[in-house]
């Protein structure tokens, strides 16, 4: 292993050997290990008629190292708390993943991989977290993966640091580890996790870089050319080189120099050749497509692969299950650690067996703060004092903010920051990186081991939207606090004032989105969402609104004040506007109920009757919202909302320059009373 000449804050460790651009690998059951990956893969592509060949061709030789050599797993338990994770950031080269999975024994047959890509199979076209066995997370929206990476790391040290004794072995020791490829690279996620990992020094995680000089438009030097090292260099990472992908005694170096280093991640950057061994070889066309019967036939040839599709000789699946069985004995040695523990510390078991199942603490949330009726509160600052209420009997919640926790009153009091080297505290600062804190987030909800939230202003709630669409994907349980959440943010202007904002996180499906009236209803948001097996987002007003008079709060929808010639059903902010245009419909004769409706979907998961009974059908109903209109014709006649930008004025202008007043809901609430417009609604 040789260093280059760089200077030294961008010195690189090199490994290579001297088997050209495209060297073979000597001929043997090694070699033939990877050719059983190679063309189980080009295989399934080619039954399919779709799918990415290429990649899984190139990357073949290190798919078969990290499994049987590297990897601590256990096809027979895929989920045991200190396995290291793998995690494919490079979802289009699926089927590299599902043949080893295959071949090192997991629940996935010859019948799953002929079957890939087809409705209701184990082999999707990307890997989907609890569709296949072995698969961690979902992955296929590039820089994603490699981002969940950084946040399955950072769990791995933040668990060792709490359960690990000096007087023993380690209970959490494990690594992570992440395929990515240049499109990886590219998308600005990846950009900013990295930055963030070097910064934390994230170390136990190693991400290999397929540098395989082809995206799927033609040659990466068409837009990308920048020098990767010195950019990984830079972000604080070791950075390692192999120039032969082929070459197992060099991935082999990479691995070990990765493992060796203790302070920060390691990329190993692996040079490849997409569709290694085809006519197609080094081209856009064994990118993303299949190879074609006739160039298949012709790489069987090259690659001396006398077999027919789909068929591994035995001494081939030998191999592999050999020395995988070699991986899992370490699996059984962590249970006899695990029984020391509980021997020495049976408690402290307890909380990390609760912790890894997703349980929460018994009581937990007894003894919530209870907000006086009149009081005016920013349901952001209640949420501070509720968080930090139940964050002493909740240990493992943690999160924190896209530099922004003055304003959204995340920090969790006097149990310290995660810094380099500091993996015991509990409050993040993820810098002003709203797409990296949702990857990280999602991968510390998908690893295991701890409640996790993270925040920033609604506006920004677009930076977040593809991690949370894959929270939601994954079901994973995570926290999205978005703060400063309609126009009463005021002069800030049009830039800050989310409009179409919660129409949109409302679109994704599976995102549970609450927005409270007033502070005790941010209670029971807070609770509900710490208590979800999903993702929730809890959105929060910049300014103060009163604390309303008690009544039978629930998030999936309740009457604030009751009525019935009409109904106003509102969120947020403007339940305290709906009140008002009540009292001057009152003082007209008309007496209208106002409902809060904190979330579409709790209420939409209510038996039919309980919906009716909360906004009967027969009653002409209006909307008022500070925000778009779209999607609440569903539950009332007509909607008073915002489908323009905002102005920049202090908070009352802004309402009443846009018109968002009671008298605006008074006189909508007549109309239909004089129309007798009467929609039935479910």
């Amino acid at each position: 292993m040789s260093t280059t000449t760089e200077p030294e804050a961008l010195r690189t460790d090199v490994v290579a050997r001297c088997h050209g651009d495209a060297g073979h690998i000597p001929a043997g059951i090694e070699c033939d290990a990877v050719n059983a990956v190679r063309f189980l893969a080009a295989d399934a592509v080619e039954r399919a008629g779709s799918g990415h060949p290429g990649t899984p061709m190139a990357l073949a030789p290190l798919g078969y190292r990290l499994y049987t050599r590297y990897l601590r797993h256990d096809p027979k338990d895929p989920h045991w708390p200190d396995r290291d994770r793998f995690i494919l950031s490079a979802g289009q080269a699926s089927m590299l993943l599902y043949s080893c999975l295959h071949l090192a024994g997991y629940d996935l047959s010859i019948d799953d991989l002929q079957r890939f890509r087809q409705l209701g199979s184990k082999t999707p076209g990307h890997p989907e977290r609890g569709h296949t066995p072995g698969v961690e997370v979902t992955t296929g929206p590039l820089g994603q993966g490699v981002s969940m990476a950084v946040g399955a790391a950072i769990t791995e040290r933040m668990l060792a640091a709490r359960f690990n004794r000096d007087d023993l072995d380690p209970l959490i020791e494990h690594r992570t580890w992440a395929i990515a490829s240049d499109g990886d690279l590219m998308e600005g996620v990846s950009g900013e996790t990295a930055s963030l990992a070097g910064a934390l020094g994230v170390d136990r995680l190693t991400v290999v870089y397929d540098d395989n000089h082809i995206s799927i438009e033609g040659s990466t030097d068409l837009a990308f050319c920048e020098h990767v090292q010195r950019r990984y260099s830079a972000y604080g990472w070791h950075v390692v080189r192999v120039d032969d992908g082929n070459d197992l005694a060099a991935l082999d170096g990479a691995v070990e120099a990765a493992r060796q280093e203790t302070d920060r991640p390691t990329l190993v950057i692996v040079r490849t050749h997409i569709g290694y061994g085809s006519p197609k070889q080094d081209s856009a066309d064994a990118h993303g497509s299949p190879l074609g019967q006739e160039a298949l036939a012709a790489t069987r040839e090259q690659l001396d692969w006398s077999h027919g599709p789909f068929t591994v000789p035995d001494d081939v699946y030998d191999h592999w299950r050999t020395l995988v069985s070699d991986r899992a004995i370490a699996h059984g040695r962590w249970e006899q650690t695990l029984e020391r523990y509980r021997e020495v510390d049976p408690a402290a078991v307890e909380r990390f067996e609760r912790q890894i199942a997703g349980d929460l603490p018994e009581g937990w949330s007894d003894e919530l703060p209870g907000f006086e009726a009149g009081d005016g509160i920013a349901t952001r600052k209640a949420l501070g004092q509720v968080l930090n209420a139940v964050a002493p009997d909740v240990p493992e919640l943690v999160g924190g903010s896209a530099d922004l926790a003055p304003s959204t009153y995340t920090t969790i009091e006097g149990a310290g920051d995660v810094a380099a080297g500091q993996w015991d505290g509990r409050n993040f600062h993820f810098g002003v990186r709203e797409h990296a804190m949702g990857a990280v987030l999602n991968g510390m909800a998908a690893h295991g081991g701890f409640r996790v939230f993270g925040a920033t202003f609604l506006v920004f709630s677009d930076y977040v939207r593809p991690a949370i669409r894959l929270s939601a994907l994954m079901n994973l349980p995570v926290t999205y606090v978005f703060t400063h959440d309609s126009i009463g943010l005021g002069q800030d202007g049009p830039t800050h004032q989310p409009i179409e904002h919660l129409a949109a996180l409302r679109a994704i499906p599976n995102l549970t989105v609450l927005r409270p009236a007033d502070s005790n209803e941010t209670a029971d948001a807070l609770v509900t969402a710490i208590a979800s097996d999903g993702p929730v987002a809890l959105v929060l007003s910049r300014q103060s609104l009163p604390v309303l008079d008690p009544y039978e709060r629930d998030p999936a929808g309740a009457v604030v004040a009751d009525g019935e010639d009409a109904t106003v059903v509102t969120t947020g902010s403007e339940v305290d506007l709906a009140l008002a245009a009540r009292d001057q419909l009152a003082e007209q004769g008309t007496a209208v109920r106002v409902v809060s409706l904190p979330s579409w979907e709790l209420y939409r998961a209510r038996p039919a009757a309980e919906k009716r009974a909360l906004l009967p059908p027969e009653r002409p109903a209006v909307a008022v919202e500070a925000g778009s209109a779209q999607g609440w014709r569903e539950f009332t006649d007509r909607v008073v909302g915002i489908d323009r930008f905002g102005v920049s004025a202090p908070a009352p202008e802004v309402y009443q320059h846009l018109d968002l007043t009671p008298e605006r809901v008074t006189e909508q609430i007549h109309e239909l009373l004089d129309d007798r417009v009467q929609r039935p609604r479910a």
